[in-house]
């Protein structure tokens, strides 16, 4: 039986949506969705029936008009704005509701009331990249309606649509009286992760408190500039952007930047709240929304937490998009880059599959661009992994690759807070340079007070070097900044060694046994577990332990563990030794 045939038309497409839909419901969720449907009731309904048009579909701060003529499609779109401009003239600046326009002739599929197919997916694009209050036409509608509307039109030429083969001839409408505009050409995208961080709105209603927005912005773009893998754009041009209404997308393409932040501050009675949410300018989707909120009894200090708070949330979410993006490149086109994302991701999985795959992915970032120096020192990192994981093979070979690797990085990357870090806890922790290594931890710290791993690792360091509580210090530190990282057990690891040294068991065993629980084959804290319930009295604790420890490494002894821990104190080193005897482990 042959296949029914979709039923197939010739339609004009009308796509529209509001700008900055997501920061309108943030601030005044209620409000924003009466006065999108009082929009609807008195201008959209009424405007799409005048120009025999049919909304195909409602959707949230969007629609998708179907129209029989070109000519109604456009003049429609253009009556839509003129009357959202309209309405917004009694409303204060901040809730404008302001909608960007697409229009597509094309064919289209229909099924049921629903409509699909390039004549759809076409107008949703150029919806997509049309400035807020504009309209934009494809070649096919200009075609159609030159000469039959009192309507000029800007040639902004072909444009590479997203997820569109072949480029789209695209027009900007304007009134016959306003005059002729060149586009901004778009800019190329940077090699690294790229973001701007706009001014943030005022919501407290009192002009003199801009300052503290702006302060909050200005750290943050400051805070963001120290990571050398991010391209950032400089305060003066991104405050150009100050008290606009704007579209992330054509920020995105006007600034060349694939990431947007943006964020309000609300100041009151004593209280502020300040909003950020980072945004992927090419597609629109929100990466990530956080909201922070304190007493103003000492201003600058809340400002410093919001800053780190902000930079140490997104400087992994902007890691992960960007890992996410590489992975979905064929192979045959990846760059050192690529490669280094790739190594990244696999790094994060703490196995010794990923352990190896992310080696072998650096070192490929590394023969394409030898001064890679971040490369160098993640590799340098896949050592400390394989040691603290009991996964070296040939030890003399691996703690020189640690080294080698390690002193590139550092040769390298003498500006790069990330290569410092990693190579710094290699030759602290695999070569046993300690001295070494913690000078080039607090280098990284000096350049990048945000880098959560730098103080990871430089805790670590604190401890061996018998300081506990300027490990705890530190590791708190971490914490703060990276509350989801993905090696958070670490972290844990990193507090249940400070107490241990301190001589507080309890403490580090409750520390280490919700490390396991975040990485239950992780041989470094399971005998963390080990050690410590031993000393603290807990000999049940201290056998499942080791029976743990058996089933993932029965051929390690002592000598094995007491390098797992590579304490400088004397009596630090005793007590570890202690607590491997007591919990059983074999000379």
């Amino acid at each position: 039986m042959a296949e029914e045939r979709a039923q197939r038309r010739l339609a004009a497409i009308l796509a529209v949506d509001v700008v900055g839909y997501s920061r309108l419901m943030q601030t005044d969720e209620a409000g924003t969705l009466a006065a999108l449907k009082a929009r609807r009731t008195v201008i959209l309904q009424p405007g799409v029936s005048k120009h025999r048009g049919r909304i195909v579909k409602l959707m949230g701060d969007g629609a998708l008009i179907e129209f029989a003529s070109a000519v109604d499609a456009v003049e429609c779109a253009v009556q839509l704005q003129n009357a959202m401009t309209a309405a917004n003239v009694d409303t204060p600046a901040d809730r404008h509701i302001v909608l960007r326009i697409g229009v597509n002739l094309g064919d289209v599929m229909v099924e049921g009331g629903d409509l699909y197919g390039d004549g759809v997916n076409v107008a949703a694009r150029l919806e997509g990249v049309a400035e807020p209050g504009g309209v934009l036409v494809s070649k096919s509608v200009h075609d159609q309606v030159r000469g039959k509307v009192s309507l000029a039109f800007d040639d902004l030429g072909d444009q590479k649509l997203k997820n569109m083969g072949e480029p789209v001839r695209v027009y900007r409408v304007r009134s016959a009286g306003e005059a002729t505009t060149m586009a901004r050409p778009a800019l190329g995208l940077s090699d690294k992760p790229s973001i701007v961080v706009l001014p943030f709105t005022n919501l407290s209603g009192d002009p003199d408190q801009e300052y503290f927005g702006d302060g909050i912005v200005e750290d943050i773009i400051t805070a963001l500039s120290r990571f050398r893998q991010l391209f950032v754009i400089a305060r003066n041009s991104s405050f150009t952007y100050k008290g606009r209404a704007v579209d992330v997308k054509q920020v995105g393409r006007e600034l060349g930047v694939r990431y947007v932040l943006e964020g309000s501050v609300r100041r009151a009675a004593g209280r502020v709240r300040i909003t950020g949410q980072l945004i992927d300018a090419s597609t629109g989707v929100h990466l990530w929304a956080e909201r922070f909120e304190g007493a103003l009894e000492d201003v600058f200090e809340l400002q410093d937490q919001v800053t780190a708070s902000v930079v140490g949330a997104i400087a992994p979410k902007l890691e992960q998009a960007e890992i996410e993006r590489a992975k979905q490149k064929p192979p045959t086109s990846l760059d050192a880059y690529d490669y280094y994302l790739r190594g990244m991701a696999a790094v994060h999985l703490w196995t010794r599959e990923g352990n190896e795959e992310a080696l072998l992915h650096f070192q490929r970032a590394i023969e394409l661009d030898p001064g890679f120096s971040s490369a160098y020192g993640m590799a340098a990192r896949c050592y400390s992994q394989r040691k603290a994981s009991g996964w070296m093979i040939d030890r003399v070979r691996d703690i020189a690759e640690a080294e080698r690797m390690a002193r590139r990085a550092v040769e390298l990357g003498k500006e790069d807070a990330l290569a410092l870090a990693t190579a710094g806890m290699a030759l602290a922790y695999v070569v046993d340079d300690l001295d070494d290594g913690a000078a080039f931890i607090d280098q990284a710290l000096a350049l990048n007070p945000n880098l959560a791993w730098a103080w990871l690792f430089g805790a670590f360091t604190k401890v061996w070097q018998g300081e506990p509580e300027a490990a705890i210090e530190r590791v708190t530190r971490a914490m703060r900044l990276s509350p989801q990282d993905s090696q958070f057990f670490n972290m844990q690891t990193a507090m249940a060694q400070a107490h241990f040294a301190a001589g507080r068991y309890v403490e580090a065993l409750s520390w280490a046994e919700a490390a396991v629980r975040g990485n239950p084959t992780y041989l470094f804290v399971n005998s963390c577990v080990a050690v410590s319930a031993a000393l603290a009295g807990r000999p049940d604790v201290a056998q499942k332990a080791m029976a743990r420890l058996r089933q993932l490494q029965p051929q390690l002894r002592i000598s094995d563990f007491t390098e797992f821990a590579p304490f400088r104190h004397p009596e630090h080193r005793a007590k570890w030794l202690e607590g491997l005897r007591m919990a059983g482990i074999p000379e």
